[in-house]
């Protein structure tokens, strides 16, 4: 098993010091990904509802906070200080930037990086930043968010890109330096719903889903391998091999005491160094190769306590 963790990019460790302390860190305790995600305006009034929360309310919202570093910008930041660890955009928004833009920044920072970079990718779920950054229809993302991959794979695998969609067209280009990872960097599809799935069968080298949608729970692994078996459905049905799409959890559930999971019981990754590893390895028993885990705290020192618990206590017992 592979773990990653997130890097702050709004709050009180969204600054050059301390990502810098926490990135080098997390190399120096084995990590394998650290992550960054992706909004690059906040409406001071959102209606659209939050997947990822029972309530529907986005926490940036509390306070009118609006801060978020850029993801691109932080991410290239961030492969000039590290050697080792693998960069994983967790996820890019897709239809917020230009495919070719996003095909040429990443094939460079996989140059730079000699091959450390991984695409997630997810369709969105804010009308209101749609619409601030005058983006092609929100109600149009899913279709908007293939195009896109289909046509930053294009750039990335072809000596002369053409790509011919609704929403992206070119050809009579050339776009190098290629990525240094052949055929191109894995691509993670994020996402819970029956379009995400489809995506991750359709042009996806991993599945990626959160554990904390309440409309898809994937908070038990028991939720969770009942998932995998609908993806291994839809792929025996598209003509694909279940086994060729990997498998990757973002697990936001983490705890050094026990917390209790609605339904009764605990809730996964919570509780004592061998109940984490208990089901982290549960997790792996289903497939699972790779878990971005929750190790994010407001304070610098909390945070590198927790990376090094983790690193210390668990990943042993794994």
């Amino acid at each position: 098993m592979k773990f990653g963790l997130s890097m702050p990019i709004r709050g009180p460790l969204a600054n050059a010091a301390s990502i810098r302390t926490l990135a080098e860190r997390a190399e120096a305790l084995g990590y394998e990904y650290i992550t960054v995600s992706d909004h690059i305006v906040v409406p001071t009034e959102i209606d659209s509802k939050y997947p990822y929360s029972e309530t529907g309310d986005f926490p940036w919202s509390e306070g009118g906070d609006v801060e978020c570093m850029e993801q691109f910008t932080l991410l290239s930041w961030l492969a000039g200080i590290t050697s080792r660890v693998r960069l994983l955009t967790s996820v890019t928004v897709v239809p917020h930037r230009s495919p070719l833009f996003m095909a040429k920044s990443l094939a460079t920072l996989d140059q730079l990086t000699d091959g450390r970079i991984t695409f997630g990718c997810g369709a969105g779920w804010m009308r209101e930043e749609f619409e601030a950054l005058g983006l092609p229809p929100f109600d149009a993302r899913g279709q908007v968010t293939n195009e896109y991959i289909e046509a930053i794979k294009a750039v990335w695998t072809q000596a002369r890109p053409v790509y011919d969609g609704d929403f992206v067209k070119f050809d009579k280009i050339g776009m190098d330096p290629k990525p240094v990872q052949t055929p191109h960097p894995p691509i993670w599809i994020g996402g819970e719903s029956a379009p995400a799935l489809r995506r991750t069968v359709a042009m996806g080298d991993v599945w990626y889903p959160f554990g904390s949608n309440p409309q898809f729970r994937m908070d038990t692994v028991a939720a969770y391998k009942t998932r995998i078996e609908r993806l291994h459905g839809l792929a025996e049905e598209a003509g694909r091999d279940p086994a060729s799409i990997g498998l990757a959890y973002n697990c936001p559930f983490h705890s050094v005491e026990e917390q209790q999971h609605p339904d009764g019981g605990r809730l996964i990754c919570t509780g004592s160094a061998a109940q984490r590893a208990e089901d982290i390895n549960a997790f792996a028993e289903a497939g699972t190769t790779s878990m971005i885990i929750n190790l994010v705290a407001n304070d610098l020192n909390a945070m590198l306590d927790r990376m090094e618990e983790f690193a210390t206590n668990v990943v042993p017992l794994v």
